[in-house]
């Protein structure tokens, strides 16, 4: 789930497909996309792209070129400076990785404003593919087409600055803290099976209850997954931090995902599918999800 921008609130306010999962983190279960699954037919490229699915093969909406679609402001960590086209932030990194995995030389991606619910309404679109931290569900799969996962959810930790929990590198430096999160979430599995508190945590029926505890002192910290995190911390409470994100998310479920957003039955669909799922084998997603969800962010995985 996309959340509002921290500076619209604050202004408001004021290519084969991979066959084997890399070994680096993340790891995901994938297959939470809705593109056609078989790989296309064809010779290999050179950069290990189907022949049928290189640039010049490719129907996008103008020749030459891959029109990618993101909403307006473009805020960090996912995002620098609002400009997309700077390839700094994840998504940015993440659509120009695409982008070149498909054949596309930077100079030859073309970004556009699209609203965040335009992205997924139904309709045709304008563009060839939107990134803006749209989780992939069946909902939005009746109206739209949505690439394999490129970003797998993750939990985090969140306090107040000046709280000896924010000082925390580790989960067992969490054990003697008063945590808490929203019943029924997966942020309260995290608490219970990988920092396993020596005191129970404090369970709150929404995520506004918690960050008020967290504002009164009532705990120590909350665990909400890291988009939320990013969020809390940029445009709500801006005196806490994200202490840190967990390396694995518990159960057997399906895990959230963020995909890529295509008309509803495009031919890209399986092209951009498998250029994501390259990426993630090769692991070239957790390079980037490091280099600016973990390392740029502040946000360093707790184990």
């Amino acid at each position: 789930m996309r959340h509002p921008s921290p500076l619209a609130a604050l202004a408001a306010a004021s290519a084969l497909v991979a066959l084997a999962v890399s070994g680096c983190a993340p790891q995901p279960e994938n297959g939470g996309g809705s593109g056609p699954s078989g790989a296309a037919s064809g010779s290999a490229t050179a950069a290990g792209t189907p022949a049928s699915c290189a640039a010049d093969t490719l129907a996008t909406k103008a020749k030459g070129k891959l029109t990618v679609g993101t909403d307006t402001p473009a805020y960090a960590p996912w995002f620098q400076d609002d400009d997309p086209a700077n390839g700094k932030g994840y998504e940015s990194a993440v659509a120009y990785a695409v982008a070149r995995k498909l054949g596309f030389a930077k100079e030859d991606v073309v970004w556009q404003k699209v609203a965040f619910n335009n992205a997924f309404a139904p309709g045709e679109k304008t563009f060839d593919f939107d990134i803006n931290q749209v989780s992939i569900n069946e909902d939005r799969r009746k109206a739209v087409d949505l690439s394999t996962g490129y970003y797998d959810v993750r939990q985090a930790v969140i306090a107040l600055k000046d709280s000896p929990a924010a000082k925390a590198t580790t989960l067992a430096e969490l054990k003697g803290a008063k945590l808490g999160a929203q019943v029924g979430t997966t942020s309260l599995d995290v608490i219970d099976e990988q920092i396993k508190p020596r005191q129970r945590p404090s369970v709150f029926q929404k995520n506004d209850l918690a960050k008020a505890a967290l504002k009164n002192g009532q705990v120590d910290a909350i665990v909400v997954d890291l988009p939320t995190a990013f969020y809390i911390t940029g445009a709500e409470v801006p005196e806490a931090k994200v202490v840190g994100q967990f390396a694995t998310t518990p159960g057997a479920g399906a895990k959230e995902q963020f995909g890529l957003v295509l008309d509803k039955g495009s031919a890209l669909t399986s092209c951009v599918s498998q250029a994501v799922d390259a990426l993630r084998a090769d692991g070239t997603l957790a390079a980037i999800e490091k280099q600016w969800l973990s390392d740029a962010a502040g946000a360093p995985v707790l184990k």
